[in-house]
């Protein structure tokens, strides 16, 4: 066995170890650079990180089932050809990477580059509407024509997430599903054939092991990585609670964009919906367009004709503050994702992407795989 396979599964064995949240786990890996370190100092690890709670210390001594679970995760996962990716893989979200909850270990089938430059989701009522269905139609079918290169993620469920993913396929999108279980098997039953269509036009993605029962608290566990590895959050029909009120809740505790379908005074399964955009909690859109335009986004098509004319650089560009901001962060840190750069300014993430488009018709930035973007120098 490789250093880099038993890395891993000392990772993965480390997600099952209790007592511990998210965040805790996350920032422990950090600090200590790997979970090999983690497993190697499990008797000391308080003489090392002096602020780790007896608790931890105490939870960090038991790794005998863990790793067994663990050794036997990696079986399935080479039989199956499914990749395991941790924060130090480079096909980890990195949007999610940037949460203080993102997961150790996510296990991913699927062909998208889920570091995709522009990733949305989709979510809402189990309970959608015809109402609900047809804005989820037109709004695909929209945006197929102004932003064709779209991620669209959402959870598999019934009604909103199911149409978004076939509305996603039928339009020629990848789509991702955040699963509430692992890749033994599908949840509902009934969407197994759109499944297996998205693995190979997108793909599946959990952050559960095998044999993991699709329980409630999974589902709300998994709204976090749907929240966090998009850029923007479109919330098409809820009542007035669910779990895409939590999503969306979530989003925003990250600083990403949150957009939502108003409905009818009065109707059950538009209230959420109505209520967060009444008190400013989701921009409301009524299109496609008004997403894009929302985004900076309808500039895809501006930029495009630009780079087919060619983009001359202006070597003493005239910068806006904001501009400024941004070089000055890509100065100090060159290629850096929109999100990040986000955090950094304190920008929202669409005036990011605004900025970004202009300094790259100005010749002064250039976008990268993986959303990244690069100072010219």
């Amino acid at each position: 066995m490789d250093m880099s396979e038993q890395e891993l599964i000392y990772t993965m064995a480390l997600t099952r170890i209790s007592n511990f949240n998210f965040a805790t786990a996350l920032e422990l890996y950090r600090r200590m650079g790997c979970a090999t370190a983690i497993y190697e100092h499990r008797n000391d690890i308080g003489s090392i990180i002096e602020d780790c709670s007896p608790r931890l210390v105490n939870a960090l001594k038991v790794w005998d089932e863990p790793m067994k679970r663990a050794e036997a995760e990696m079986e399935f996962i080479k039989k199956h050809n499914i990749l395991a990716l941790t924060p130090a893989s480079s096909d980890y979200p990195q949007r999610l990477n940037e949460c203080a909850d993102a997961p150790l270990v996510l296990y991913y089938k699927g062909t998208a580059d889920l570091n995709n430059a522009k990733v949305i989701n989709i979510i809402g009522t189990r309970d959608c509407t015809i109402y609900g269905q047809d804005l989820i139609r037109r709004f695909c079918n929209d945006l197929k024509s102004m932003c064709p290169n779209v991620l669209i993620v959402s959870g598999l469920a019934y009604g909103v997430d199911i149409h978004a993913h076939r509305n996603a396929l039928a339009n020629g999108f990848n789509t991702v599903g955040v699963l509430a279980h692992g890749l033994d098997t599908i949840y509902p039953s009934a969407h197994r054939n759109t499944a297996k269509e998205m693995v190979t036009r997108g793909g599946l993605l959990t952050e559960f092991m095998t044999m993991t029962n699709a329980d409630k608290v999974n589902f709300v566990r998994r709204n976090r990585i749907v929240a966090g590895m998009s850029d923007a959050t479109i919330l098409v029909e809820s009542a007035n609670k669910g779990g895409g009120l939590i999503t969306c809740g979530i989003a925003r505790s990250y600083s990403r964009d949150v957009y939502a379908f108003p409905g009818a005074v009065g109707a059950k399964y538009s209230e959420g919906c109505n209520r967060l955009i009444r008190d400013n909690e989701a921009a409301l859109i009524t299109s496609a367009e008004d997403f894009v335009n929302a985004m900076g986004w309808e500039n895809d098509a501006k930029l495009q004709k630009a780079k087919e004319q060619g983009i001359e650089r202006n070597l003493f560009p005239e910068l806006e503050a904001d501009e400024l901001q941004i070089v000055q962060q890509l100065e100090k840190t060159n290629d850096l994702q929109a999100n990040v750069i986000t955090v950094k300014t304190g920008l929202s993430i669409s005036r990011v992407t605004a900025l970004l488009f202009q300094l790259e018709m100005k010749g002064i930035v250039k976008p990268l795989a993986g959303g990244m973007y690069h100072l010219l120098k």
